[in-house]
């Protein structure tokens, strides 16, 4: 027979809440929240807030815990299976581990806890298309300055760190005309676009740094030279130096290149994340490896070149270290998580809660 914490995260994987679709989910789990006692608020933005009361607890200081409740695609009709331990889909969708493993280990972590701190909840909307729902986060609303973000894959591994980030959106403007009667008269904005992202330094910079161009739009007939060409870039490194300097570089040779041709280009560059690193001797990293040792597990700590809410919430001066939930092979329909690495998660939080407080 499987563990309540087992059935609720089967139930909740058959919940859809791909990125944009995840109103029904946080309707679910606002009513979770409210089973338990906490105080809950959806902000406007539709991120689930909650607010616990502390039990048996020595420190009045608050602590944040945070998930999100969008999966990537495919992620709609999630049959889960279980086989030998291992909890998978059926192979035609992702299985949505991230990050409801996180959330149910959460849930269930606050229902067995004998003792904890006031306990802050925050799950967010559409982190996996840009973290745009903490970065909509009604942050008035929290008090914790520490927390813990529950979205990293191996349990052995506390992220501390993450990069600045870059993006650079591009239009380019040529001029068109007939392919095949008059092609001299025309500016291929297509072009001006495969010039410049030729000449751009993509891919591994170095081990901290990389850029990429992700997407590109133009054209309308095969038979008419373009006038409209798009294109988004985006570049980002651990050493907030260089993602800045990258994307000054980046900028300056899509505006050579295509201007070289004739066209006009108009490019848009946002910095919606800084490099962010909290010390190995943080109080959430230190707290994190003690709850991860009381289930047996040595935890070393690391930097990732993708994206978490955590960027954000240290960006805000809240200090969250991102621990692991156990899952493997996200964003892939050969995404699986065990049973047993689910347990040891739960067992971390329960430590967490215990230590914070303490």
């Amino acid at each position: 027979m499987e563990s309540r914490m087992i059935n609720q995260f089967l139930e909740m994987v058959k919940i859809d809440s791909e990125s944009g679709e995840e109103k029904h989910f946080i309707e679910y789990l606002e009513k979770e929240l409210k089973a338990l006692g906490a105080e809950t608020y959806i902000d406007p933005y539709g991120n689930l807030l909650g607010r616990l009361p502390s039990k048996n607890a020595s420190n009045s200081e608050s602590i944040l815990l945070s998930c999100h409740a969008d999966t990537v695609q495919p992620g709609k009709a999630i049959k889960p299976v279980i086989k030998d331990g291992v909890i998978r889909s059926d192979g035609t969708t992702i299985l949505g581990a991230d990050d409801k493993a996180g959330i149910a280990e959460m849930l269930e972590a606050l229902r067995i806890a004998d003792t904890r701190p006031v306990v802050e909840i925050a799950i967010t909307r559409q982190e996996e298309v840009g973290l745009i729902g903490v970065q909509n986060l009604d942050f008035d609303w929290l008090t914790a300055k520490k927390g813990y973000l529950l979205d990293n894959d191996t349990l052995d591994t506390i992220v501390i760190g993450g990069p600045s980030y870059f993006t650079l959106d591009v239009e380019i403007k040529g001029r068109s005309a007939h392919a095949g009667m008059e092609p001299e008269k025309g500016i291929n904005a297509v072009l001006a676009a495969s010039k410049a992202i030729s000449a751009l330094p993509l891919g591994r910079i170095d081990k901290e740094t990389t850029s990429n161009v992700g997407v590109i739009k133009g054209g309308i007939i095969r038979n008419g030279v373009p006038d409209e060409t798009f294109f988004l870039a985006e570049c980002r490194s651990l050493n907030d130096k260089k993602a800045e300097e990258l994307a000054k570089k980046m900028e300056v040779i899509i505006r050579e290149k295509v201007e070289s041709t004739g066209a006009t280009v108009k490019i848009d560059v946002q910095n919606p994340f800084q490099a962010v690193e909290i010390s190995d001797n943080s109080e959430t990293v230190m707290v994190s490896k003690q709850a991860l040792k009381s289930v047996g597990i040595d935890a070393r700590t690391g930097f990732i070149t993708g994206f978490t809410d955590a960027s954000v919430y240290n960006n805000h001066d809240i200090e969250m270290a991102v621990v692991g939930i156990g899952a493997h092979l996200e964003h892939s329909t050969e995404e699986h998580i065990s049973i047993s690495d689910m347990e040891k998660a739960l067992g971390m939080i329960v430590e967490i809660l215990k230590i914070s407080a303490q």
